[in-house]
C-alpha cells in the first residue's frame, strides 16, 4: 500500500486509540473529540478511507477497520507510543512536548530506521512491546 498522507494516518491512529478494530466500530463523533477536528472533517476523512479500503462505514454510520486499516493504524500508533517513549525517558523532554514531537516524527521516519528504533527501544525496556 501506498504512505497515506500525515492527516489520514492520524485519522486511523486515532480509530486505533479508541478502540477500534476489525470487530469494534467506533462512532465519528468520538474520532472528532479525539483529534479537536469538526464532524465534517471526520466524514471526509472516513470516506477518503473508505475509499482506500481501510475503513467499513454504512452511511453515516460507526467506523470500523478494515484488517489492512487496522494493520496501518496499529503501525502508526506503535510508532507514536515508541517515540514518545523514547523522547520523554532516555532524552528527558517533558511529557506534552514529547507527545507532540513524537506525532510529528511518526510520519517522517522511514520504516527501515523505525524498526532499528524500536530495538534499540526495546533493548533499554523503555516500552513493552
Amino acid at each position: 500500500m501506498d504512505k497515506l498522507s500525515k492527516s489520514l494516518e492520524d485519522y486511523l491512529e486515532a480509530i486505533v486509540m479508541l478502540g477500534g478494530t476489525t470487530e469494534q466500530s467506533v462512532r465519528p463523533s468520538d474520532i472528532a473529540r479525539k483529534m479537536g477536528v469538526s464532524k465534517t472533517s471526520v466524514g471526509k476523512a472516513l470516506t477518503a478511507l473508505r475509499e482506500r479500503q481501510l475503513v467499513d462505514q454504512p452511511y453515516y454510520g460507526e467506523a470500523t477497520l478494515t484488517e489492512e486499516g487496522y494493520a496501518y493504524g496499529a503501525a502508526t500508533y506503535k510508532r507514536h507510543r515508541y517515540l514518545t517513549a523514547f523522547l520523554e525517558k532516555e532524552l528527558g523532554i517533558p511529557a506534552e512536548t514529547a507527545e507532540e514531537e513524537a506525532c510529528l516524527m511518526e510520519h517522517a521516519i522511514s520504516d527501515e530506521s523505525f524498526e532499528k528504533w524500536a530495538a534499540f527501544i526495546e533493548e533499554r525496556n523503555l516500552i513493552e512491546a
